[in-house]
């Protein structure tokens, strides 16, 4: 058989990769273009961070009309979901939730644009995240639009499923190495986070079949994995780093009632009420809803309360 045209690993509704080390990956391949939405008025840039990596990222700025010229925003830092395989900064799903967002929220945000496996597996998306939160934080600011319009005093770091996953090793990486200058994490939102463990919880499914399913890609993404258990997928695995040390005084955790990963969100806030963490956490569960589902049907009662949530985290002191 043609080696282009023998599968050997197929993993839905991600990714199929051929015996001759082509990917073809399943969603996530349409790329919107940077500019001006007119329905918010948000406007949006793409900038390189690292040219070694070729590490991109995408900026957005509300719409400004009127404000004073010296007014500083929340820096919000965007890590994308797909499970470290699909999707990008630049696809319709990220950059029409994004542009909403920052309209509803006035906030400066990086859409980070980190590499992806299996081409790249972990831990280059976490390096990548890592990289451009750094260069967010430079002082001066490495932009324009952060350095005239950024606060670096209230950064948040964002990220859903796979990008909820990197917004804890990165806050992780922070309370070890420090930010430096006068860059402050003041929040971390996760959204449905992808969080696994060997061990089935609460009303998680006892399915070999369906728990299969968390555990291939992980392999896919991270080859050199200890399993299920490996403390990158669990944080609360045995040897895994404590979240006492998170650098931040909130934390909001949002999981979905139908979803597969919802007791692990639910583990993860328990888990930080326990840890001795100073913080202020908060956990939001949208009954009877699937995963990302606020991206499928953002105009939804649910979605529209879950946006209302999210701008209060990002705006409330």
């Amino acid at each position: 058989m043609d080696a282009d045209a023998e599968v050997v690993l197929h993993a839905p509704p991600f990714v199929r990769i051929f015996k001759s080390g082509r990917v073809e990956r399943l969603l996530g391949n349409e790329v919107l273009p940077a500019g001006l939405d007119p329905a918010t008025g948000v406007v949006s840039k793409d900038v390189l961070i690292d040219p070694a990596t070729n590490l991109v990222a995408r900026l957005y700025l509300p719409d400004l009309a009127g404000s004073p010229p010296d007014r500083k925003l929340p820096v919000l830092v965007y890590y994308h979901g797909g499970g470290f395989v699909i999707e990008t900064a630049f696809s319709p799903t990220y950059h029409n939730y994004l542009n909403s967002l920052v309209a509803a929220a006035g906030v400066v945000a990086v859409s980070v644009d980190y590499r992806r496996a299996p081409e790249h597996p972990l831990p280059a998306a976490y390096d990548d995240s890592w990289a451009a939160l750094q260069w967010v934080a430079s002082r001066p600011p490495a932009e324009e639009w952060l350095a005239e319009r950024g606060d670096l005093g209230r950064v948040f770091l964002a990220g859903d499923s796979a990008g909820a996953n990197i917004v804890h090793q990165v806050a992780l990486r922070v309370a070890a190495e420090g930010l430096g200058g006068a860059a402050t994490i003041k929040g971390l939102l996760l959204i449905h986070p992808y969080f696994w463990g060997a061990e089935p919880l609460g009303s998680e499914s006892r399915d070999p079949e369906t728990r299969a399913g968390p555990e291939k890609i992980w392999t896919l993404v991270c080859p050199g994995t200890v399993g299920p258990d490996d403390p990158r997928l669990n944080p609360l695995a045995e040897g895994a780093t404590s979240m006492a040390g998170l650098p931040c005084r909130r934390v909001l955790v949002m999981v979905a009632e139908e979803d597969i990963l919802r007791e692990r969100g639910r583990a993860y806030y328990e888990a930080l009420e326990r840890s001795g963490w100073e913080g202020e956490a908060r956990l939001m569960e949208a009954e009877g809803e699937q995963h990302v589902f606020h991206f499928r049907d953002p105009k939804s009662a649910k979605a529209v309360s879950m946006m209302q949530t999210v701008v209060s985290f990002l705006t409330s002191d």
